[in-house]
């Protein structure tokens, strides 16, 4: 029986055909820790008794939380994870240098690797055909000491693109489409596999967004096959020596399939407080919700592409007095591209504040924390009650685009009255 790219990729690790419901222990190739996972991850690596690191110029340590450090206990947990790379070798990622996804996208990740990470969004590097997923720390530390770990083969959704997308909708509105049909535990411990025709359209930032979001419906990673589009990316980074085409077999089994007909979405809204409670933007439920700060960035949406989308909007006109604007590039590559691009200006002229590349607002360590009572509408992956540091503040999820035209309202907009 033909296999899934979950099975294909397991088996790529193990040496042996793998097949779904199947226990194994895998090679693994890459790891991550952050500052806010990554001193438990540490701490148990000791306690396992660990002497050195299996791959340490593999396993990568990302201070992008708390960057830079708002307070005493956490510049301490940065010098913690400073020294232990110095002691035993793992490659550092500083303060600035951007989000832990989107570095292991630019610089480390490619088709066929086994990637794990503390911290559960690591499922981004599905994109490129990657089994990446998040992990506890004490399953890093043991990962760290023995360059392998054990996982259950997962089931496999099957979700069909096809055409593309229509004016005003971006890969974000798909994502939270189906998380909203599939619900916040609809896909628990299961691999999102996406094919279809549209996938020659759908370039690989849009590709990283949908796999950023595929924990949201509980998932264990989203992946996508690799392709042209994967092997055009990675040349564009200087990795294209990396490429290697990965897909399904055509008669591999899917526990479920799911059919999207790109042209039919429309821009979508997740509401308060779970990434399924999931609105069309014009719906009398979210249009015109006042909104006092706008997010645009982190490691969903924080992409050069995603600032030019949003830009497009912005262009020309400001912000709404009520609300703040906040911009947060998901790595310094990225900052780069923006002033190279003339789109900081653009955002500056609009009244927006540069925040920098990291986590920022989207965990509420810092950053854009929320009063009692605001609400903050962002392009990051989560809602939760509390998320961005203030259990009173309420979160909403949109689009790149959509977020500009709120911004420039001061409420709730739909994006297509811009384009």
């Amino acid at each position: 029986m033909g296999q899934t790219l979950a099975e294909k990729l397991l088996s790529l690790h193990t040496d042996d055909a793998v097949s779904a419901g199947d226990y194994v222990l895998a090679r693994v190739d890459w790891m991550l820790m952050q500052d806010g996972t990554g001193p438990l991850a540490v701490r148990q690596f000791h306690a396992l008794g660990g002497e050195s690191l299996a791959f340490p110029s593999r396993t990568v340590v990302f201070l992008d939380h708390a960057a830079p450090s708002p307070g005493r206990a956490l510049s301490n947990d940065h010098k913690f994870l400073r020294e232990f790379c110095r002691r035993y070798g793992a490659v550092l990622s500083e303060v600035g240098d951007g989000v832990c996804h989107q570095i292991m996208a630019e610089r480390y990740i490619g088709p066929g690797d086994l990637l794990v990470g503390a911290d559960s969004h690591t499922c981004t590097g599905g994109a490129f055909c990657a089994f990446s997923t998040g992990m506890g720390s004490t399953d890093i530390a043991v990962a760290m000491t023995l360059g392998k770990t054990w996982f259950m083969v997962p089931e496999s959704i099957r979700v069909t693109l096809s055409g593309t997308f229509s004016e005003g909708v971006t890969a974000k509105d798909l994502i939270l489409y189906l998380i909203g049909k599939l619900g916040a535990d609809g896909a628990t411990y299961q691999s999102l596999e996406f094919g279809g025709g549209a996938l020659a359209s759908l370039d690989m930032e849009s590709r990283l967004t949908i796999s950023n979001m595929a924990v949201e419906a509980g998932a264990k990673c989203g992946l996508f096959p690799s392709d042209e589009g994967t092997h055009r990316y990675l040349e564009r980074l200087g990795r294209g020596e990396a490429y290697k085409p990965i897909s399904p077999d055509a008669d591999a089994k899917y526990v479920r399939e799911v059919a999207i007909n790109l042209p039919t979405l429309t821009p979508q809204v997740a509401c308060p407080h779970t990434v399924d409670n999931v609105y069309e933007v014009t719906h009398d439920r979210v249009l015109g919700i006042p909104i006092q700060q706008v997010v645009i960035g982190t490691c969903t949406n924080g992409r050069l592409s995603d600032f030019i989308q949003s830009a497009r909007i912005l262009k020309g006109k400001h912000r709404h007095s009520d609300t703040r604007l906040l911009i947060v590039p998901s790595s310094r590559r990225v900052l780069e591209g923006l002033m190279r691009e003339g789109v900081l200006k653009i955002f500056i002229d609009a009244g927006a504040t540069l925040v920098t590349p990291g986590c920022g607002p989207c965990v509420g360590v810092h950053a854009g924390v929320l009063g009692d009572g605001e609400r903050c509408l962002s392009t990051q992956n989560r809602n939760f009650k509390g998320r961005m540091g203030n259990p009173e503040g309420e979160i909403y999820l949109a689009s790149p685009l959509t977020a500009a035209a709120t911004a420039i309202e001061g409420k709730i907009a739909d994006p297509r009255a811009y384009l």
